[in-house]
């Protein structure tokens, strides 16, 4: 068998029970790194210990390249070549993209940039509220502690409260036609390959699998609800050779 090769990312990932990664952020990170065939380890991190760590390793809060104000958030990387650290899936993707530009992956594009801020707006908000009292289920006591204090003070009420089954089928309900709509954008080059953008994978693909592989992990029933949709499906499939490193 021959030798793995040396690191050259260390990622930092986010923990969960399962010792998978389930972040769709951080997904995005490792969908890149396993399509670019660059090697890396991962450290995961349970949530209470992602600032202090995050801290000692140098790297310090300012402006992401999406333009919103950095938190200590995972993913992270440190490029060993270079002993480099940084943060914010944006600009760790650019920097990949420009470190090792073979194969390409185009980051933006006019229809990707639609689909993103669509599935922000539209899909976003009904899979994060079936998921977000769902994830719970999949932390550590120490990070189920911490999830709950943090989510429950941006919510003001409990997280079981989001699982009242007709309030979730109401919410599902609602966005239905922009999840139909917003999977026909996908397919819109669906005669060139089943990637957003035709016969090869972009960053919006790897965002639109990150998040199906997050809902998946945490709960196949989300998952499942998503991708019956037309699009969904397909682009997580085309990339599923691009997920078998998952820890």
């Amino acid at each position: 068998m021959a030798a793995q090769a040396e690191p050259e990312i260390v990622l930092y990932d986010l923990a969960c029970t399962k010792n998978v990664c389930f972040s769709p952020v951080v997904w995005r990170i490792r969908l890149m790194l396993n399509y670019k065939h660059i090697p890396y380890r991962t450290i995961f991190l349970e949530f209470p210990d992602i600032e202090p760590t995050l801290k000692e390793l140098g790297l310090v809060l300012g402006e992401s390249a999406s333009g919103s104000k950095y938190k200590y958030t995972v993913p992270a990387i440190q490029h060993v070549p270079t002993n480099t650290y940084m943060m914010d899936s944006v600009t760790i993707a650019q920097f990949l993209e420009s470190t090792y530009p073979d194969p390409p992956v185009p980051l933006t594009s006019e229809l990707g940039r639609e689909i993103e801020a669509k599935v922000r707006a539209v899909v976003g908000p009904a899979v994060h509220k079936s998921l977000m009292p769902r994830e719970i289920g999949i932390l550590s006591p120490r990070a189920q502690e911490y999830f709950r204090r943090t989510r429950e003070a941006s919510l003001g009420h409990r997280l079981e409260d989001l699982l009242d089954p007709d309030k979730e089928e109401q919410g599902w309900n609602a966005v239905g036609d922009g999840m139909r709509a917003v999977g026909e954008l996908m397919r819109t080059h669906k005669a060139d390959g089943p990637f957003v953008l035709g016969a090869r994978p972009s960053y919006t693909d790897f965002f639109i699998t990150g998040s199906l592989q997050s809902a998946r992990v945490v709960d196949e029933g989300v998952f499942q609800r998503t991708i019956k949709y037309p699009g969904y499906e397909e682009i997580y499939e085309a990339c599923l050779p691009y997920m078998e490193k998952k820890d």
